[in-house]
């Protein structure tokens, strides 16, 4: 008997006393759960529950997500990063429309169809809200199995990943399956921690658990060293008319699609102004920010300037503050800038 196997009875116990009271488990649908996990992706809870509320509110059922306007999606899930999510819980949401009747599909392989929806989301969605047995194999999963089994195998492999799996599977309660995946889930958020040292003490399986009793918590899970980051530096332009300040959108494709942004360049690609048809302008130095991206760090100095309201190259627009606040979505990455933008009085 591997300890694993001695895991899911006091696991599923401790998860009576301890499961996280979640919006989403609440009122468990299929459809809330798929939000739910699709919010949750590189994202803490805490951030999320504010969002899927006002989600939920906006579009509550799949219907409603489908028909919505991408302007309003967009808007609604400002801040929350990684927009691409959102493009692609709209587009799986237009193909249960079209392709399941507007019924959310039920099997494993109809899920996988859906686009943004991978093993993970679609095991956790048919586990959770249809109660097959499929384990919700993600990084907290991964992270609690490797140190139960002091399993020294790399965690981010294909063929690690695939090994975590089948030994989930092995164990996995057959009549809690959704519960199991959950109690996982906060068993890893919660107590076995993923950066800095595992509440061991808490942990139902702290009686037999590998890693624990041979003090190896600090190296397990097993998984190659991150490459750093890039770093580019940026300047941001504050471009100002009459209380406004111009916008451009980001193309539709790559790093932050389709959003409304300040106008920014590379500082390695010199002066944009020649090129945005600005003469005799003369930006001022107007502050610093850093944002942190997944592979790349934006480190942004802040230049301002007032400018006729003709001056704006075409699809720029002037936007004042109550058309920044609910209409057009600006990246978090310019967060940093938040008070020049609303405090200066332009």
């Amino acid at each position: 008997m591997n300890t694993l196997s001695m895991l899911p009875i006091p696991l599923l116990a401790w998860y009576q006393d301890n499961a996280r009271d979640l919006p989403w488990r609440r009122e468990v649908t299929a459809y809330r759960v798929w939000v739910s996990e699709i919010m949750l992706q590189q994202t803490r809870v805490a951030a999320v529950l504010g969002y899927f509320a006002r989600f939920m509110e906006a579009f509550p059922t799949v219907a409603d997500l489908a028909a919505a306007p991408e302007e309003q999606l967009m808007k609604l899930w400002q801040g929350l990063g990684y927009y691409s999510r959102a493009r692609n819980l709209q587009k799986a949401a237009k193909q249960i429309m079209t392709e399941f009747d507007g019924v959310f599909p039920t099997e494993y392989k109809d899920l996988r169809r859906l686009a943004g929806v991978g093993e993970y989301t679609a095991a956790a969605i048919a586990s959770i809200a249809y109660g097959q047995p499929l384990p919700a194999v993600d990084g907290n999963l991964l992270r609690v199995t490797a140190r139960v089994l002091g399993d020294g195998t790399d965690i981010t492999s294909g063929k690690g990943k695939k090994h975590f799996t089948e030994l989930l599977q092995a164990v996995m309660p057959l009549e809690q399956p959704g519960r199991f995946n959950q109690a996982m889930m906060d068993l890893g958020a919660t107590v076995c921690l993923p950066n800095g040292a595992p509440l061991c003490e808490r942990c139902p399986a702290r009686d037999f658990c590998v890693a624990r009793a041979q003090d190896r918590t600090g190296s397990l899970p097993v998984r190659p060293e991150k490459k750093p980051r890039r770093i580019e530096a940026r300047t941001v332009y504050f471009f100002t008319n009459r209380g406004r300040v111009a916008l451009r959108q980001r193309p539709g494709k790559g790093l932050l699609a389709g959003l409304w942004e300040y106008p920014n360049t590379l500082e390695a690609e010199g002066d944009p102004l020649p090129a945005w048809g600005f003469s005799g302008v003369e930006p001022q130095f107007a502050g610093t920010g850093k944002h942190i991206f997944t592979h790349v760090e934006w480190h942004m100095t802040a230049l301002r300037c007032e400018l006729p309201e003709d001056a704006l190259p075409v699809g720029w627009v002037w936007a004042d503050r109550e058309a920044r606040q609910s209409r057009y979505a600006i990246p978090s990455a310019f967060a940093p800038f938040q008070d020049l933008v609303e405090g200066v009085g332009w």
